[in-house]
């Protein structure tokens, strides 16, 4: 991942139909900046997102792609939040983590709560899958998209996994 600064003058929109609704890519360039649940049009001038962003995308709602190859930079976000944002990238596809293990994954274990607003500002949901944490007792907690949006996330996640274990034991 890229820590590279990038001004939100140079950025630009583009939108990608999914099975969890519109997502509005955002992009300096080559670079995805962020994903939003929400049209950023009065803010951001409508632009086309690299193609590979939008192949990556489909490829992983479709057949369950589980790595992302393209490149990202962050236009915000404390070292902090970014380290908590890196840190999810080593949950593996399909499974989920807690809270708590974020926060001792970055050696931070009382921050639990902290771990949580990081998440909040998570800039990019699905390549950086802050989906993927959940609650020490199981329950999903929150998630920037809405609830509804994660559970369907982790399904998909779960089932296309599934999917193919059965397929290579078949």
């Amino acid at each position: 991942m890229s820590g590279k600064r990038l001004s939100s003058t140079e950025s630009f929109y583009d939108t990608f139909e999914s099975p969890i609704g519109i997502l509005y890519l955002i992009c300096a360039g080559k670079t995805l900046c962020g994903i939003d649940f929400q049209n950023p049009a009065g803010v951001l001038r409508k632009g086309k997102a690299p193609p590979l962003l939008k192949k990556e995308l489909k490829e992983y709602f479709e057949s369950g792609r589980e790595e992302f190859t393209q490149k990202i930079g962050f236009i915000s976000g404390t070292e902090f939040e970014k380290a908590v944002w890196n840190a999810l990238t080593e949950i593996p596809y399909g499974e989920t983590r807690t809270y708590k293990w974020l926060a001792e994954k970055i050696g931070k274990p009382n921050a639990c709560r902290a771990v949580g607003q990081a998440l909040s500002r998570n800039p990019m949901p699905v390549i950086i899958p802050c989906h993927r944490v959940i609650e020490s007792d199981g329950s999903l907690g929150g998630y920037s998209g809405g609830i509804d949006i994660k559970r369907r996330l982790l399904d998909l996640e779960y089932y296309l996994k599934l999917g193919r274990k059965e397929f290579l034991h078949e």
